[in-house]
């Protein structure tokens, strides 16, 4: 059983790491270089994604024939967690949620057609994309293929949708959107996913839905399709396999969701140390305080065990498998880490990390949702009791390796 990463994941880990240290970091301290949405602003955005480009760090999800870096989830473990060091680091790369989750899913089953117009454009960073699932009650949420309400009909040649979204992540200022729609009342094959570009007509953006904050570029938005007409060619894998593409976009998804929170959770860890060994209290720095030791070690621990479910899942999902089981506890563990690391790096440094002058409140409101979004903790808490109800003692087997 070897933890050791493979030396070229290493080196690509590190020059991530530096690029961050050194290009990146700095244009955090500054509020100058936030925007409305407290996310990089756009002209330092473009000037470091052409940065990292000239540096060979681009898309680390994408083969190298696309135009990314060609790295295994396991890879992408690694260097995404070292990316997401610094809040404005991960969309650098682009290595961001939706846009992250679209290209994978579309390199994985879409058409070489669908590639060229669809998936390339992303890989390249010329345009933003997003991905159109949850619904508004009575409609789709955890329970996708049962509470579905958006329905594509089949009218000559074209689909015509008509539903309504929202919290749709990106829509802001996406141009390639992923749709899921129903198609039938088939019980397993009746949702399918489509293509669509922002320019066609028969839907809008209702609103960008007002949230804690901080957002991803392009928000939460609010959709309403009255009439948006798609052919065929604009169909994923197939009609009625909306579910499959789900399935193999969702997975690899929530997982790189993890990568980057536990970077967050480590600089929050990296925040409160340095707050810690710096301030005297009551004649000593704070670090020799042993409540203070035992909040930090139990942070600690718990983060480490997040990567070594991350990792697991990681190399799961390399191997072939849908790694739902691992996935799902890395999910859980990961996003309450996140939350309990920046709780108490904000407990330590009383009122300073109730302020702006850290980015431990940016942190803290973010974290937030890293229990609801792709399944809230209490689904994936009950799909794992379903697994231990079917498998048993087994739920805990070892993969064995071929001799």
């Amino acid at each position: 059983m070897d933890f050791s990463l493979p030396r070229d994941i290493e080196q690509y880990r590190q020059r991530i790491a530096t690029f961050v240290e050194e290009q990146i970091m700095p244009l955090e301290k500054d509020r100058a270089n936030y925007d409305e949405h407290e996310n990089i602003v756009d002209h330092h955005l473009q000037r470091l994604r052409g940065e990292v480009k000239d540096a060979g760090l681009w898309s680390p999800q994408m083969p190298r024939e696309r135009g990314g870096m060609g790295l295994s989830m396991v890879g992408m473990a690694a260097c995404y967690e070292a990316m997401n060091r610094s809040i404005f680091g991960p969309v650098c790369f682009n290595a961001v949620a939706p846009d992250d989750g679209n290209m994978m899913v579309l390199e994985k089953v879409g058409t070489e057609a669908q590639k060229a117009r669809w998936l390339q454009p992303i890989v390249d960073g010329r345009v933003r994309s997003a991905f159109a699932l949850t619904e508004p009650h009575p409609g789709s949420g955890s329970d996708m293929a049962g509470m579905m309400q958006t329905r594509a009909e089949r009218r000559g040649d074209r689909w015509v949708i008509n539903g309504h979204k929202w919290f749709i992540t990106g829509a802001g200022l996406a141009e390639h959107f992923m749709l899921v729609a129903r198609t039938s009342d088939d019980a397993r094959k009746g949702l399918t996913v489509f293509l669509f570009h922002r320019d066609q007509p028969g839907w809008e953006i209702k609103r960008r839905i007002p949230i804690m904050g901080p957002e991803e570029h392009g928000g939460h938005c609010e959709l309403i399709f009255d009439g948006l007409e798609i052919p065929d060619d604009q169909v994923v894998l197939g009609v009625g396999e909306g579910m499959k593409v789900a399935q193999i976009r969702l997975a690899p998804a929530r997982l790189t969701h993890c990568m980057r929170w536990l970077g967050l959770a480590q600089r929050a860890m990296e925040e409160a140390l340095g707050h810690v060994e710096m301030r005297q209290a009551f004649g000593a720095a704070l670090a020799d305080n042993q409540s203070i030791q035992t909040m930090l070690g139990e942070v600690a621990m718990e983060i480490e065990i997040g990567r070594t479910l991350v990792m697991k899942a990681a190399w799961a999902l390399d191997q072939g498998s849908f790694a739902r089981k691992e996935v799902s506890m890395a999910k859980v563990a990961v996003s309450n880490v996140l939350n309990k690391a920046v709780d108490v790096a904000i407990q330590v440094h009383g009122a300073k990390g109730y302020s702006q002058d850290t980015v431990l409140e940016w942190i803290y409101r973010y974290a937030r949702q890293a229990r609801i979004v792709d399944g809230a903790t209490e689904v994936h808490q009950m799909l794992l009791a379903r697994m231990l109800r079917s498998e048993g003692n087994d739920f805990w087997h070892w993969e064995v390796a071929d001799q």
